[in-house]
Formats: C-alpha cells, structure tokens, sequence
C-alpha cells in the first residue's frame, strides 16, 4: 500500500483530530511510498528501531514516538541517532499516543479490560481516556493481582489488602496515576494503571482503594499490535510486533 493510504486510514482509525496531545499524531518521519512490511512496538527507542531494519520494514508503528512538548526541539544526541537509522532506512516512523489509549475496541484500555475479563461501563479523565467498568463476578485483590501478573507476565504492586473483595474497578494504562483521585471519587473497589508515585499509596490506604500498579510498559503492548494486525487484515501487508523489553 502507499504511504499515503496507511496514513489517511490511520488517522482516520483513530480519530486523531479529536486530542489535544502531548505530540504530533501521525506520520512522524517520512520514509519510502511503499509499504509491505509494517512493525510495531510500543516505543520507538533505537532498539526497536535497529530490529524493525533488519526486519526490513518499511514502516513502523508505535505508541510512544517523538517531539514531546517541552522537549529539546534540537535533532543531536540520541534523538539523530534514531531519526539519522530512520532516514538512512527509508523507514515511515508512525506514532498514536492518546488516540491510541482511547479508541473503543483497538486501543489499550479496551483491549487491557477484555484480557483482564473486565465489563466496561463508561469512560472518565481528560477526553474521556480512563475506563471504568466491573468484573463478572467479586473476586479478591490477590486473586486479582494473580490474574494479572499471568496475563501480562509481571508481577504488579499492589496497595490494598489481599483480602478486600473486588467487583468495582477502573482502569487506565500507562502514566496514568493522575487519575486515581478521580477513580476513589467513582466509588471502585481498585483501580489500574502502569505506574504509582508515592502519594498514591498513601491515598490508597486512606481511601480503602486498592491501587495496582501493573507496569507502564506491560499495559500498553496491546494498542499497537490491534492497529497492526487490523493494518494487515485490510491491506494484505506483513505485520509483526517486536516487544523490546522494559521493566517499567
């Protein structure tokens, strides 16, 4: 397919002129017209990069790109190296950040609550990009925490007693420990996100709460290879996801 195509359906796809977001959604680096060969992995760091070369891709997709807002705008350091392999390549560099999190049934919430058997109910946080939904039936935060720990191969954290009954829960992946405040206020029994900060534990203990802390990184694989399979099914083109590993 032509570069072209894979753009405008992507954009489209995901709805990318509804977000406000912290980067530019879309095509990032401009690589060869034709695509047959489309890998995708979470973040474009230049492992991920240097894989997708010798997987001879002609373009890559992933959540976490480049130009962050409030970052070095300069292309030195680690940022040329990446966009120097790229542009030496020929290789597209697509990137969906919060499209990505959002979408209704290829995105990471959506995708996360269906491995972990989780009923959504609704939506919350900034443009709507946490979850909330309910488990079929009450289980306990360990058991919980076991469930996810086989589902997404890590151990997450957890702040809460092992014991407490779940049903109630909300969910965000990623960063998202923002929103936590805003899931006690919805009247959960636990929620979800990637990463914790130290006040969120104390909230956790003070509200009765339990807050699962289940890996930036571990919760965010599912987005990129939905959109990339979803890609291949319409267009007839190969896709792989390649996982770089990140403990986060």
């Amino acid at each position: 397919m032509h570069r072209d195509e894979l753009e405008n359906h992507l954009n489209q796809l995901l709805d990318i002129s509804r977000f406000h977001d912290y980067c530019p959604n879309g095509l990032q680096v401009e690589g060869r017209d034709s695509i047959q060969i489309l890998i995708s992995g979470v973040t474009a760091s230049l492992d991920l990069l240097q894989a997708a070369a010798a997987a001879k891709a002609d373009a890559i997709l992933v959540h976490h790109g480049y130009f962050w807002r409030g970052e070095d705008m300069r292309i030195t350091g680690m940022k040329s190296r990446r966009i120097v392999l790229l542009m030496q390549q020929h290789i597209n560099l697509f990137a969906y950040h919060l499209p990505l999190d959002v979408h209704p049934h290829l995105g990471n919430n959506a995708i996360l609550g269906k491995k972990l058997g989780l009923i959504e109910t609704g939506r919350f946080g900034e443009q709507d990009i946490a979850a909330q939904g309910e488990l079929a039936q009450v289980t306990t935060l360990s058991a919980l925490a076991e469930k996810i720990s086989r589902t997404l191969l890590r151990k997450p954290m957890i702040i809460g007693d092992p014991d407490k009954p779940i049903r109630q829960i909300a969910w965000c992946t990623g960063a998202a420990q923002g929103y936590f405040d805003a899931a006690i206020q919805l009247g959960v029994d636990a929620y979800i996100t990637g990463e914790i900060s130290e006040q969120n534990v104390h909230a956790a203990r003070e509200s009765g709460v339990a807050f699962i802390a289940a890996g930036h990184h571990a919760t965010e694989r599912y987005g990129v290879q939905a959109v990339g399979d979803h890609i291949a099914q319409k267009f007839g083109i190969q896709h792989q996801f390649i996982d770089i590993e990140n403990p986060v």
